[in-house]
């Protein structure tokens, strides 16, 4: 995800993607006359708190880098907890080479809700955390706790797992979630070593070429990166309008109609390689990346905790996650 941007690439990615948008779409995307007469199913309530619980246990954990015994009892955490809300569980276990070498044993944590639905939604985010505090001033070489950064992702997703699991009526899709591993040992931009590609989601990638199900599709996906922060603003990130600007409409449209405005801004970003990127490039799913982009500091685009020692329970927000959870239940039960 957070790997090195080239501004002219970025420029040339912002004219390509976003020429031709006119006003209307600040409303949302057009829908069809069936979808606009169609009758607004209520999702159930997201529970914020629920959700910052799931966070702080994750942290609790220590940080989530792989081969360390933090990791290792944060995934078993994680299978637990979908087992317990019902869920089909599946992992895949797996071997990948990092930017340095070194040799990482991973696990992407595969949940599905309703198997045997032909309709199905695809909800993402990774579980790992990042090895370094590469963009801090101190204490660079450790790693971090990743509270927004993996953290918030994984905590809204068990939310809205045991929300399936628990509520009455269910969504008349079925609903899998995937809990990619390796995502943030991507080579730092001030590595002495040549630059390499492919670095960053080692997870997504390798699940976009053996997918869990031989042949599994679904209708759209939605990958959730650093969606915890006080005060986070989520612009329309350049891949996912390049392969699946459908699907950011839909979201958008759910947030803005429900009462988060201030979240999902009509704003676009620049294109960032995320767990996204692969899914829509290598797997054939079109994915979307709710991911937070400031928009008042494009030198610090994900934050001033992105990758340093400040990303902690300190800037988790429980309004946040809620704007996001809630905003993921809509767009599901109004399938």
């Amino acid at each position: 995800m957070k790997n090195r941007l080239n501004m002219l690439t970025l420029l040339l990615c912002c004219s390509l993607f976003f020429y031709g948008c006119d006003s209307a779409e600040k409303g949302g995307a057009q829908q069809s006359q069936a979808e606009e007469q169609k009758e607004t199913v209520q999702a159930p309530a997201f529970n914020a708190d629920s959700a910052y619980a799931f966070v702080a246990k994750q942290v609790a954990f220590g940080p989530r880098v792989p081969n360390t015994a933090a990791h290792y009892a944060t995934g078993e955490w994680i299978v637990q907890k979908l087992k317990e809300y019902g869920a089909e569980v599946t992992e895949q276990k797996f071997q990948a080479k990092a930017y340095d070498g070194t040799t990482l044993n991973l696990r992407n944590i595969i949940a599905s809700f309703n198997p045997g639905a032909a309709n199905r939604v695809l909800l993402a985010a990774h579980w790992d955390t990042r090895p370094f505090a590469d963009k801090d001033e101190t204490k660079k070489d450790e790693p971090i706790d990743g509270a927004n950064d993996g953290g918030s992702g994984v905590g809204v997703l068990l939310e809205i797992a045991r929300t399936l699991h628990e509520a009455e009526k269910k969504p008349g899709v079925g609903v899998d979630m995937v809990f990619f591993d390796g995502e943030d040992y991507g080579q730092p931009d001030n590595s002495d070593l040549p630059y390499q590609q492919d670095t960053w989601a080692l997870g997504s990638q390798y699940w976009s070429k053996n997918k869990h199900v031989p042949n599994y599709r679904a209708n759209y996906g939605i990958l959730l990166d650093m969606v915890g922060a006080e005060n986070a603003r989520f612009a329309r990130e350049g891949h996912s309008m390049q392969y699946a600007r459908p699907i950011v409409s839909k979201v958008w449209k759910a947030g803005n109609s429900i009462g988060y405005s201030d979240y999902f801004k009509y704003e676009n970003a620049p294109a960032i390689i995320d767990d996204h990127y692969y899914v829509n490039k290598l797997g054939g799913i079109r994915m979307i990346d709710i991911i937070e982009y400031n928009m008042s500091n494009p030198d610090d685009y994900f934050g001033p905790y992105h990758h340093r020692h400040s990303d902690n329970m300190d800037v988790i927000s429980k309004n946040t996650l809620k704007a996001v959870g809630q905003t993921l239940l809509h767009v599901i039960y109004n399938e």
